[in-house]
């Protein structure tokens, strides 16, 4: 994979840098059994009233139905394509099953079109296969991970993010996460082997604040430069620092734990992230 850098011709293209797209194989054409529609709420609830700032206009997009769960365990799937996603961040990759069924799943980097891929007990240890924790040898790179059996995968999904098994006990593993974080979950969750594709997402830059709005973004106001009753940071004479960083209700903004100590989940921490 590789980005592409544009010579100054307009100020907008200036500091512009976008994906290559290397390893798309198809261009603007998704599988139409596998799309669905995609509402907009431009950031009001149903009554009309914006809940949501920021949030309105941007392109047209239709939704591609992934597949979090790979649960048609022991069935040969072969890779058809490997498409971009304008959902998500990662590539995705169009599975043709032996049973004539297709499926989208989160594309693993260096996974090939013509590759054959399968989930369950007894698959290879490979990229692109989905497994048990179980099964997976430790130490290995891993992704799209289930944090309960049968939810479909939550952790390490977006492009370049990926977690390490580091250990096995009894009926848990222990996963080193992309934050740092070392957790255990149990070894009946399932997990793709190799890390999500598209790492060069980290290096692009949209060089104009236009194309912020075709991805349905509005402009943010700061906070030091409102007045009082609308920030906690606002006010003052002349242009202040705005005091402690705050959120909008108060709260302190940066470096401020916000986790309940009582949280049930919190036994399965066994080493919090990293700052």
């Amino acid at each position: 994979m590789s980005v592409r850098k544009f010579k100054p011709s307009t100020p907008g293209q200036r500091h512009k840098v976008i994906n290559g797209f290397d390893a798309i194989t198809v261009s603007n054409q998704p599988e139409k059994s596998l799309l669905d529609t995609k509402k907009r709420s431009g950031g009001r609830n149903n009554s009309g009233k914006m809940t949501m700032r920021q949030i309105g206009g941007g392109h047209k997009q239709r939704y591609r139905i992934i597949d979090f769960k790979r649960n048609k365990f022991g069935i040969p799937a072969t890779v058809k394509t490997i498409e971009y996603d304008p959902n998500r961040t990662a590539f995705i990759a169009l599975l043709s099953y032996a049973d004539g069924e297709k499926r989208y799943i989160i594309a693993p980097a260096g996974l090939q079109v013509g590759q054959t891929v399968v989930s369950g007990q007894g698959a290879a240890p490979e990229v692109g296969n989905a497994l048990f924790l179980s099964e997976i040898p430790l130490g290995t790179i891993i992704s799209c991970i289930e944090l309960r059996p049968e939810q479909g995968a939550v952790i390490a999904r977006s492009a370049g993010t990926y977690a390490q098994l580091a250990a096995r006990e009894g009926k848990y593993a222990t996963i080193k996460l992309p934050s740092g974080e070392t957790r255990m979950i149990l070894v009946t969750c399932m997990a793709t082997v190799g890390i999500v594709s598209n790492s060069d997402h980290q290096l692009e830059s949209s060089g104009k604040a236009g194309r912020s709005r075709w991805l349905g973004r509005r402009p943010r106001v700061r906070a030091v430069v409102m007045n009082p009753v609308d920030h906690p940071m606002g006010g003052g004479e002349g242009r202040a620092s705005g005091g402690h960083p705050r959120t909008r209700k108060g709260i302190p903004a940066k470096g401020y734990k916000t986790r309940s100590l009582t949280k049930a989940s919190n036994k399965y921490i066994v080493e919090r992230r990293k700052k």
